[in-house]
């Protein structure tokens, strides 16, 4: 029998050139999927842009980015499938489908499916919108039964079809392709939520609508997203002002109140991740997730709740009777400098029914760093 001290992480030069370029952690950063760490250059250019913004003007610094600002939209745009014109920078994820579901207006009542586990301020945002959630077919891990999809969409289809690609409170991989495809066959749009996925699996999957944030996997700054949604769907988006002339309907959804800097170093943070290859990325992501579930299932009683092979870097752990989550992480931080989230059941109260600790390594983890919460667990 092999563990992870037996499973060499694959690419560990992009490990270690993802640690050189980054200011040195304080602890053991654990935590990816809530906030990622950012490059030096990511942290210079938005800081450039900063600087620019108080000699010139923010407007016209921000007219000088806009070429820069342009490539980043087509380099996002590629890695969902789409295009510059189909790319919306906003403020956050959540602001992405706020706008998304304000601008498409549907009537009052109609049906959304989406995952019994779905993501709280989803379902929330779904329902501010006069929308009515309901639960999509799911096996016992709460991955999609995608027989039990393709049933439903022929025999009672939703208004659309809203998947979370990879939960916040569970590093399971749904499977969108096939989803996307029984959607399109259907006539059905899918809208994907991939703040949890942008960066850390492949999200060029056909959806009609893809929504994302910069501050995870793809170790851009907070304060940005990103809402990405194909001709079809953009022409049906009503935004409360007109696009401006020229530009692109999705235009009218990024606000003009924008933390343009924060943009520029996403542009940047793109960059890198495109350098460094997303499929090397993706493989050493998902053997460090891998590598995880070896050394922390059973430890201490806690147990994993991924299957271990799953293609994620993200883990959640189970506590044992009578242990407190939220002091184990802060017991974590203050006293071993190890950066972890602790994630209440009303995350996705529709699945979880007690608390969890998330595991997030991004590619400058090591063996030794998972080694270190092993111990400290």
């Amino acid at each position: 029998m092999t563990g992870p001290r037996d499973r060499l992480l694959p690419s560990e030069d992009l490990g270690a050139s993802w640690r050189a370029v980054r200011p040195r952690p304080a602890g053991i950063h654990l935590d990816s999927a809530a906030s990622s760490r950012q490059s030096h250059r990511a942290l210079e250019a938005a800081a450039h842009h900063a600087r620019h913004e108080s000699e010139l003007g923010g407007y016209v610094a921000e007219a000088t980015a806009d070429d820069l600002l342009q490539q980043g939209r087509s380099v996002l745009g590629g890695l969902v499938g789409m295009a510059a014109a189909d790319v919306a920078f906003v403020e956050s994820a959540q602001a992405a489908l706020v706008a998304l579901l304000s601008g498409w207006r549907l009537p009052a009542g109609s049906r959304v499916a989406c995952l019994p586990g779905e993501y709280a301020p989803n379902v929330a945002q779904l329902r501010a919108a006069g929308l009515r959630p309901e639960p999509l077919p799911v096996d016992d891990l709460g991955r999609a039964d995608v027989e039990g999809v393709d049933r439903l969409l022929a025999t009672d289809p939703p208004r659309l079809v809203h998947l979370t690609h990879i939960g916040s409170h569970r590093g399971l991989l749904q499977p969108a392709r096939e989803i996307a495809a029984l959607c399109r066959a259907a006539g059905v749009p899918l809208v994907l939520d991939a703040a949890q996925s942008l960066g850390h699996v492949d999200v060029d999957l056909g959806a009609d609508v893809v929504y994302g944030t910069s501050r995870k996997w793809l170790t851009g700054p907070r304060g940005v997203g990103m809402l990405f949604a194909r001709p079809a769907i953009a022409s049906q988006l009503v935004p409360v002002l007109p696009e401006p002339e020229g530009e692109p309907p999705l235009r009218a959804f990024e606000s003009g109140e924008a933390h343009v800097a924060g943009r520029i170093g996403l542009v940047v943070a793109v960059g890198e991740h495109l350098a460094a290859g997303p499929d090397r990325v993706r493989g050493r992501l998902a053997a460090l997730g891998r590598a995880t579930r070896e050394l922390l299932d059973g430890v201490a009683g806690w147990r994993v709740v991924e299957p271990v092979e799953e293609p994620t870097a993200t883990t959640t752990l189970r506590p044992p009777d009578e242990v407190d989550v939220l002091r184990t992480r802060t017991r974590l931080l203050t006293e071993q400098g190890i950066v972890v989230s602790a994630i209440g059941p009303e995350r996705a109260p529709g699945e979880m029914t007690g608390p969890v600790l998330r595991v997030s390594p991004h590619l400058d983890a090591t063996i030794e760093d998972l080694e270190a919460l092993a111990a400290a667990l």
